[in-house]
């Protein structure tokens, strides 16, 4: 699927990483008040993206792409804000445990990793997502957790790469240019194997068993 739909959704990466990166080299020139605007679209921008691309990997599965980048964007606004309370809740929770004995932090992070699909699709409130997240992943935690180490692999190699090839720039560049494009080439592919796990898990409810929903793999 990722490879059918690639241009898709590696372009609605692009368009939204650009215009932040953009805006937040500009606000960079007004001084400490512009680096908190900058930090603030930053922010929005990186929530905006995580619902945008669940959406779209909801709309390209079954072979078409019926919503537009804007209709996709209007789709997935009204869950941005929960989709970022929800992020940074789980984040500082997942946190704190890996730095207390990683194994926690390792098993928030298995049973939560599913409340941005859930947020987005099911329309889910913050404090349901963590709780369906979880409940969407009992069962198949340990190839659920064998899967975002697999991610997380593929994703620092990704990071390596680009970091190699644009060591010779000077640093501001690296920083402008590296995270457009690791950016843009990480967040689709994360976004499609969470969002199809989240389809695969549901289906399971119904097989179990059957991770595969009848859907093709990711």
């Amino acid at each position: 699927m990722y490879r059918a739909h690639a241009r898709h959704l590696l372009s609605i990466a692009f368009v939204i990483y650009v215009a932040a990166a953009t805006i937040e080299a500009v606000l960079g020139l007004l001084g400490a008040f512009g680096a908190v605007l900058a930090a603030i679209v930053s922010i929005i921008a990186a929530f905006l993206l995580q619902a945008a691309l669940v959406k779209a990997v909801e709309d390209v599965r079954d072979g078409r792409v019926d919503l537009s980048f804007g209709e996709t964007l209007q789709a997935a606004r009204p869950a941005v804000g929960r989709v970022a309370v929800a992020s940074i809740l789980a984040g500082f929770a997942i946190g704190i445990g890996l730095l207390l004995c990683i194994v926690p932090g390792l098993w928030l992070l298995t049973i939560w990793c599913l409340i941005v699909p859930v947020i987005v699709l099911e329309r889910a409130g913050i404090g349901e997502a963590f709780g369906r997240s979880r409940d969407l992943v009992r069962g198949h935690g340990w190839q659920v957790l064998g899967t975002i180490v697999l991610v997380f692999l593929v994703l620092l190699a990704v990071s390596l790469v680009v970091g190699l090839l644009l060591a010779a720039f000077p640093r501001a560049a690296q920083n402008f240019i590296g995270g457009i494009v690791s950016g843009t080439l990480v967040s689709p592919f994360l976004a499609l194997v969470l969002t199809m796990g989240y389809f695969r898990l549901l289906a399971a409810r119904d097989a179990p068993g059957d991770l595969s929903g009848g859907h093709p793999a990711a």
